[in-house]
């Protein structure tokens, strides 16, 4: 079974992107035990909501913001520091 560290890490991963089969079935079984990373979950998914609304109002006050507001070079920075603070 998976560790509250590794679910916690997970929980979040699926936020921004699909988790396989396995981890998805390894995350249920292990929220399904624990209340607490039940709780990060739900909390994870209430802030995410809260921010995607944020930037929609904060969009709607500013006008489109273009996905070319960071260069490629700042894009990749900020992927492999992401990336290694994640491990």
């Amino acid at each position: 079974m998976l560790s509250c560290k590794e679910t916690t890490r997970l929980v979040s991963e699926s936020l921004d992107r699909p988790l396989s089969f396995r981890q998805r079935m390894s995350v249920t079984m292990h929220l399904l035990l624990c209340r607490f990373c039940s709780r990060y979950r739900k909390q994870m998914r209430l802030m995410r909501l809260a921010l995607e609304r944020l930037a929609k109002d904060k969009g709607d006050e500013l006008g489109s913001i273009s996905d070319d507001s960071l260069s490629t070079e700042a894009r990749e920075r900020i992927k492999k520091t992401l990336h290694h603070r994640s491990k």
